[in-house]
Order: structure tokens, then C-alpha cells, then sequence
């Protein structure tokens, strides 16, 4: 019989644990902190929504983005200060996705815009970490890449849910996926992909976008405002995928 190595073990444990052990303790002191009253006159528990959607998040974290290593161990460096604090956003935009399942006149309206908000600014501060006191890594840029498409699902759909923004700003949410499927698809097909435009726009954009949503989802904000201002919001965000996706598969900005 083969001996398997405590690394492998070490790893499998861990690719298992962590996403279980963070699920858990997310939906247990969600649990605690809402109101017992409220949450018992619903379907679905939000905490324990929340608790599966970091379960997958860390279950991606850990599986697919972390190099099983014999020398560094398993997890090395997804625990440094900034991948931590990265970490600690997607458990936020968690905390976001569990108010699909909650109506919007709770008293807990205003949870969904704090969570994410507060996304927003571990969003910046993580980037100024890894820059200035730690290194910049593919494993932060990764997990970076990986929870903001998550924030840009979780936030436009409790909008969406809760009546601020019209159905078609979900076409933000699928952007993402669209784009990096049309790219496997292309690789599958053994045809050229080229490097992506050297450009910060879509970084400007998606703050934008994530200024937007917090907006849209504070409970005070007017609604008719939000979504007379959702399509000028959206269309560059859109624009830049699309260009993005014709530069990088050859179709513009190259010589014929």
C-alpha cells in the first residue's frame, strides 16, 4: 500500500477543513448577531447562506489557487496581511449574498451596504499592503480577481432582488465569466490569444461599480436616481470587457 505523504494530507485536510471550519464559524456568529425573531419568519437562513457561499470561496481558495508545496507547506502565504484581509472582504461579500434570501424591508436593510462597503475599503488597503510591506504575489492577485467577480455577483443581484436596479444589470455579474469562457473556448480551439491592453481603465471602472453598489444598496438612496443612472454606470464597464476580449483574441488593435 502506498504511504501518502503528510503534506498530501496535510493539504487534502485543509482543502476540506478550512472551507468547512469558515462556513461554520461565519454562519454562527451571523446567527448570533441577527435578530432571533426576524430570521425565524423566513425560508432560507441568510447566515447559513452566507456560510456556504465563503465555504466555496475558501474551498476555491484553497483548491485551486494554492500550490501544494513540500518545502513551504500547503497554504504558504495565503495567511500574510494582506491575502488575510483579502480573505476577511470575501467573507463580507458573503455576508452580502446571504440577503438574496431576505425581503427588503427588514430591519437589516442596511447590512447588505455596510458589508460591502467595507469590501470596498479592504479592497484598497490589501492592495496597499502587499505593495509597501509585503510583495504582491500571483496567489494575492488571484484571490483579489477571484472575490471581486464574487462582490460583482452578490451585490448587483440582492439589488436586483430587492427592486433598486432593473434585471439587466446582472449582465455585470455575468461579464466575468463571459469573457474567460470565450477565452477557454478559443484556447480549446488552438487559436492565438494575445496580452490584454495595457490599460487601468477597467480598474477605474470597477471602483466605480463598487461605489455605485453600495449606493444602490443603502437603503436611503432613491430609487428612481439609482436606475436612471444605472445604464450610464454600466455601459463602460461593458465596453471595456468587449474591448478587452477583441484586443486579446486578435480582433482589434493588430495588424492584418
Amino acid at each position: 500500500m502506498t504511504e501518502r505523504s503528510p503534506n498530501r494530507t496535510l493539504s487534502v485536510g485543509m482543502e476540506v477543513g478550512l472551507p468547512v471550519l469558515g462556513a461554520v464559524a461565519l454562519a454562527v456568529v451571523l446567527r448570533g448577531l441577527y435578530p432571533p425573531g426576524e430570521l425565524d419568519t423566513w425560508m432560507l437562513d441568510p447566515a447559513a447562506v452566507a456560510g456556504l457561499c465563503l465555504g466555496g470561496l475558501l474551498w476555491y481558495a484553497s483548491h485551486r489557487l494554492v500550490p501544494i508545496r513540500a518545502a513551504e507547506g500547503p497554504l504558504a502565504g495565503l495567511f500574510g496581511l494582506a491575502n488575510s484581509l483579502t480573505l476577511l472582504r470575501g467573507a463580507l461579500y458573503a455576508v452580502v449574498a446571504g440577503f438574496v434570501v431576505v425581503p427588503p424591508g427588514t430591519r437589516l436593510a442596511w447590512v447588505p451596504a455596510l458589508a460591502y462597503g467595507c469590501g470596498i475599503v479592504l479592497d484598497k488597503l490589501d492592495g496597499t499592503i502587499a505593495r509597501t510591506v509585503g510583495r504582491e504575489t500571483e496567489l494575492g492577485e488571484r484571490l483579489d480577481m477571484a472575490f471581486d467577480t464574487f462582490g460583482f455577483v452578490a451585490a448587483p443581484l440582492v439589488a436586483v432582488l430587492w427592486g433598486v436596479l432593473p434585471v439587466w444589470y446582472l449582465s455585470l455579474s455575468a461579464a466575468r465569466y463571459v469573457y474567460r469562457s470565450g477565452l477557454a473556448w478559443r484556447r480549446h480551439r488552438g487559436r492565438p490569444l494575445f496580452d490584454p491592453p495595457d490599460s487601468d481603465l477597467g480598474k477605474y471602472l470597477a471602483g466605480v461599480q463598487m461605489v455605485f453598489l453600495t449606493v444602490a444598496l443603502t437603503p436611503t438612496a432613491p430609487t428612481t436616481l439609482v436606475r436612471t443612472a444605472a445604464p450610464f454606470v454600466l455601459a463602460p464597464s461593458l465596453a471595456v470587457f468587449a474591448r478587452d476580449f477583441l484586443v486579446v483574441t486578435g480582433r482589434l488593435g493588430r495588424e492584418r
